[in-house]
C-alpha cells in the first residue's frame, strides 16, 4: 500500500475515463453461463447498509495478514521488477534507481516539507517530502486489452512491463474454467494460451509474453527491455518463484455475477495489497481497467487530485457508483457485490 496523505482536498481534476462498456457480443457469448439474460442484464447495487472504508495507510487488517505476506515475497524474487517506472529525468538531490537497464531510470529527490507544493502527492520522510518522476514514451488513446490470469508467470511478465510502462490496461480475466473470456480469448486468437494482447490503437494482436514485452516496449516505451524481463528461462522461474506464497490464488473460476461495465482499479503489479485484489477479479472474472501506477507515475499526483489523497489500491465500480480505498474491505465488497 502506497502512502497517502491526509491534506484538504484540492480542486479535483477528474481523469478522462474511457467509456467501456461489455460489447454485445460478449455478453451473449457468456449469458448461459453468467446468467445473463440476452434482453437485460442484472442490476447491481452496493452491499446493504456499505460505508466506504476510512483509508489507514501502511496498515494491514490482522485477519488479512498471512495473505499480504505470502503476497510479498515476488518482491523478493523479482528485486521490485514493475515497482518503478522506467524514464529519464533530472532532480537536485537525486537518486536513481533503475528498472534493470542502464539507460531507464526512475528518478526521486528529496525536497524540504516546508519547501514541497501542498497541492501536489509527495511520500513524506523524515520531514522531507519524496518528488518521484519519470519520462514515458508515447500513450496509447484507448487502453490495451489483455486475456490473461493471476497465476501464471508468463502473465505476470506482460504485468511487470505494463507497470514499468505506466499503461492503463482492459484486463479480461481468464481464469481454469472461466466460462466468459477464457472461451473468448480462444475464439479471437484460435489458441488456449495465455497471455494474449489486443491492441485497439494499432490492430496487433499476439501472443508470446516475450513478444507482447517487445511490442510494448517498442511502441509505448525506449524499445529497450529491462534487464529483469530479458533474462528467458532464469526470468521465468523468478516469476513462478513470485507466486510462491499465493500457491493458484487468481488461477480458478468461482462463480460470479457479470457486470455490464468494467471495474477501474488504480494498482501495480509488486504491491501486494493490490495483488490480493487482482486475484479475486481474476477468480471471479471481473473485467477491469487497471490504471498502472508504479513509483514515478504521473497517474499518482491524478488520483491525488480526484480524491484529494493517494493510496493503492483504489477501486471505482460504474455499476454500483462505490469508490474505495483498503484492499480487505474491497476484497469484502467484491465478494458481497459479485459472488453467487
Amino acid at each position: 500500500m502506497a502512502g497517502i496523505l491526509n491534506l484538504a482536498p484540492p480542486p479535483i481534476l477528474r481523469r478522462r475515463i474511457p467509456t467501456l462498456t461489455l460489447p454485445s457480443s460478449r455478453r451473449l457469448l457468456v449469458k448461459a453461463s453468467a446468467g445473463i439474460e440476452s434482453t437485460s442484464a442484472p442490476e447491481f447495487s452496493p452491499p446493504k447498509n456499505f460505508k466506504p472504508p476510512t483509508p489507514r495507510p501502511f496498515t494491514v487488517r490482522p485477519d488479512r495478514g498471512l495473505d499480504i505476506l505470502g503476497a510479498s515475497l515476488a518482491l523478493i524474487f523479482r528485486l521490485g521488477t514493475g515497482a518503478f517506472v522506467s524514464g529519464s529525468c533530472r532532480g537536485r538531490s537525486t537518486l536513481h534507481l533503475g528498472n534493470g537497464s542502464v539507460d531507464e531510470w526512475y528518478s526521486v529527490s528529496l525536497v524540504p516539507k516546508n519547501e514541497y507544493p501542498s497541492n501536489q502527492y509527495g511520500l513524506e520522510v523524515a520531514g522531507y517530502k519524496l518528488k518521484e518522476s519519470g519520462s514515458l514514451g508515447p500513450r496509447p488513446e484507448k487502453p490495451i486489452e489483455i486475456y490473461e490470469f493471476e497465476s501464471c508467470p508468463f502473465c505476470r511478465k506482460v504485468r511487470e512491463i505494463v507497470a514499468v510502462l505506466d499503461l492503463d490496461i482492459l484486463y479480461y480475466p481468464c481464469p481454469k474454467n472461466g466460462p466468459n473470456f477464457r472461451p473468448e480469448a480462444v475464439q479471437l486468437g484460435g489458441k488456449k494460451q495465455f497471455p494474449y494482447m489486443v491492441d485497439p490503437n494499432t490492430g496487433v494482436s499476439m501472443y508470446e509474453s516475450d513478444d507482447i514485452i517487445k511490442y510494448l516496449v517498442n511502441k509505448y516505451g525506449d524499445g529497450k527491455v529491462p534487464l529483469l524481463l530479458s533474462l528467458g528461462l532464469l526470468t521465468t522461474l523468478t516469476e513462478g518463484f513470485a507466486m510462491l506464497g499465493r500457491m493458484g490464488r487468481g488461477g480458478s473460476y468461482t462463480p460470479a455475477k457479470l457486470p455490464p461495465k468494467p471495474l477501474e482499479l488504480w494498482a501495480y503489479e509488486p504491491s501486494p495489497f493490490s495483488k490480493v485484489v487482482r486475484e479475486v477479479l481474476v477468480e471471479f472474472e471481473l473485467p477491469h481497467i487497471l490504471y498502472s501506477c508504479a513509483r514515478g507515475s504521473p497517474k499518482r499526483q491524478e488520483l491525488y487530485e480526484r480524491v484529494g489523497h493517494f493510496q493503492v489500491p483504489y477501486l471505482e465500480d460504474p455499476n454500483t457508483g462505490v469508490k474505495m480505498f483498503e484492499s480487505a474491505d474491497i476484497v469484502d465488497y467484491l465478494k458481497a457485490t459479485y459472488a453467487t
